[in-house]
């Protein structure tokens, strides 16, 4: 199974994930933080973030990927500054940061908690510009609007699971033999793309999605609620719409998969893409 790199732990919170620009939220006052974060250097192979009542726990994380968790930006929206100190993507880091424990696990709150903890321990300096850039436009393929036979509106049995999630209160037992989520899976190593998605709304599909292609990609497809998907693919065939196919036998492409079975196509445009440039960083003194 893949681990994404992309600030999907907290994307995963919630069932209502805001794709066509997960960087704009306002930052709210009061500041929030943490009430005490312990930072310590890591060398180990290891790499996890668990939130958890009361704390969160981040095991070898660089700062660029925690970067990416405190802003729920895609790797291409980074923008490394001049002055930006080559560590940030190499050196990890443990954290265990505490709030009070019946504090709620709400996810932007989270967020915002971390990035106050990036600028104070860090010295993180960072600053959103616009640039125009590559995109993808989600849209159904089809003009009568069917879509494909892999993907279906939800039933109910996920629903109080997200609204849980998105209150911060204990979810309900998982369905047996079920989940609710998206499962990913697949790597240069393995034989296929593999990708479950169970009680989401399409914004979790969209924002995966920027991931596997490099661009931000656009929900144009009109649907709303949540929906239940299965796509299967051959990871690096027909990296791009238009790109030569793979030969017979060799799998099927991203994009020609999202056509056959979903009903769904990727339309290439340019557009403003909101991005985060980092200035500048320090090692925080660790505790």
């Amino acid at each position: 199974m893949k681990t994404l790199p992309i600030a999907f732990c907290f994307a995963m919170l919630t069932a209502y994930v805001a794709a066509q620009s997960p960087a704009t939220s306002v930052t709210p006052t009061p500041r929030l933080t943490f009430e005490v974060a312990s930072i310590k250097r890591n060398v180990s192979g290891f790499s996890s973030i668990r939130v958890q009542p009361g704390q969160m726990v981040v095991t070898n994380r660089t700062l660029y990927s925690l970067m990416r968790e405190a802003y729920l930006m895609h790797f291409f929206q980074m923008v490394p500054g001049p002055k930006v100190p080559s560590w940030i993507d190499s050196d990890g880091w443990d954290i265990l940061a505490k709030v009070p424990a019946d504090t709620p696990l709400v996810q932007e709150a989270m967020q915002f908690r971390l990035r106050s903890l990036l600028e104070d321990r860090f010295k993180l300096v960072t600053r959103r510009e616009m640039r125009e850039m590559p995109i993808y436009e989600l849209v159904v393929a089809r003009v009568d609007g069917q879509l494909g036979p892999q993907i279906r509106r939800s039933g109910d049995e996920c629903a109080a699971w997200g609204r849980a999630r998105q209150a911060g209160t204990t979810p309900p037992p998982m369905p047996p033999g079920g989940f609710c989520g998206t499962r990913l899976g697949g790597t240069v190593g393995t034989p296929s793309g593999t990708l479950s998605m169970k009680g989401f709304e399409l914004s979790n599909f969209v924002r995966l999605l920027g991931e596997l292609t490099g661009r931000l990609v656009i929900d144009k497809t009109g649907l709303s609620g949540p929906y239940d998907l299965d796509l299967q693919w051959m990871p690096n065939t027909a990296a791009t719409p238009g790109a030569p196919q793979a030969t017979p036998g060799d799998g099927v492409s991203l994009f020609a998969a999202m056509q056959e079975q979903l009903g769904l196509k990727l339309e290439a445009k340019r557009a403003p893409v909101e991005v985060l440039v980092i200035d500048s960083a320090e090692r925080p003194t660790e505790d």
